[in-house]
């Protein structure tokens, strides 16, 4: 597949977790009586990702994150080279779903983006208050899960045709747990996405939704690879 439409891919589904998971949280999370709280939020992201690993993972290997994707490169299953496009793309796609669910959520009376848009934060920014040291430990920890799930997911000695759902499931598992410490990012083409439409504390500590996912998401490939080889469905 030529490096455009892998790039295309990347951008789409980018776009479309972001849209997804992000406008479940801005739109729906506390809609009066019927909102569909930190649980549906979850859902909503780990639906994202399935749907979108199923539709344009034959095409990209559907990463939609520079975690992943620098997580695969230390795992042994993505080249190296393709690493910086791919996370542009990445942006980019998160970017302009950023833009169009301001758009949208900007329809809403009274609505203002600063101080919350789903933006990702620590400290008086953490929906229940949890410290810079909590919130470091949490990101990292959890991208470093998901990576290695996504590993073994696609790994070539693991029953084919599941690993959209394993890695749908897993970051809705990662959002219930961590939701309330950071908002959960796990991915900085996420946190990036909103934050600069929210402004203010969301991209002043924007830097730990960088440096976590990244650091954890490459230990996650490590590992895996250390321990268990980086043999990959063909």
């Amino acid at each position: 597949m030529s490096i455009v439409k892998r790039l295309g891919a990347e951008f789409l589904g980018t776009f479309w977790l972001v849209m997804g998971g992000c406008g479940s949280a801005v739109l729906a999370a506390a809609f009066p009586e019927l909102g569909i709280g930190f649980a549906g939020v979850a859902l909503a992201f780990g639906l994202t990702v399935l749907t979108g690993v199923y539709a344009l993972g034959h095409v990209s290997g559907g990463h939609f994150n520079p975690a992943v994707s620098l997580g695969l490169v230390a795992g042994g299953r993505f080249a190296a080279q393709d690493l910086v496009p791919y996370v542009v793309a990445q942006v980019l796609g998160a970017l302009a779903a950023g833009g169009v669910l301001y758009l949208i959520a900007s329809g809403k009376p009274g609505f203002e983006a600063a101080g919350g848009f789903a933006s990702n934060g620590y400290g008086e920014h953490s929906p229940g208050g949890y410290s810079l040291q909590a919130a470091l430990i949490c990101e990292l920890v959890m991208t470093f899960f998901f990576v290695l799930i996504i590993m073994g997911a696609t790994d070539a000695r693991a029953p084919a045709g599941f690993a959209g759902i394993a890695i749908g499931l897993t970051l809705t598992l990662i959002h219930l747990i961590s939701i309330p410490v950071t908002n959960t990012s796990v991915n900085p083409a996420r946190s990036t996405g909103v934050a600069l439409y929210a402004g203010g504390l969301a991209v002043s500590q924007l830097w730990l939704f960088w440096l976590a996912p990244l650091v954890g998401g490459a230990l996650g490939g490590g590992v895996y690879r250390a321990l268990f080889g980086a043999t990959e469905r063909a």
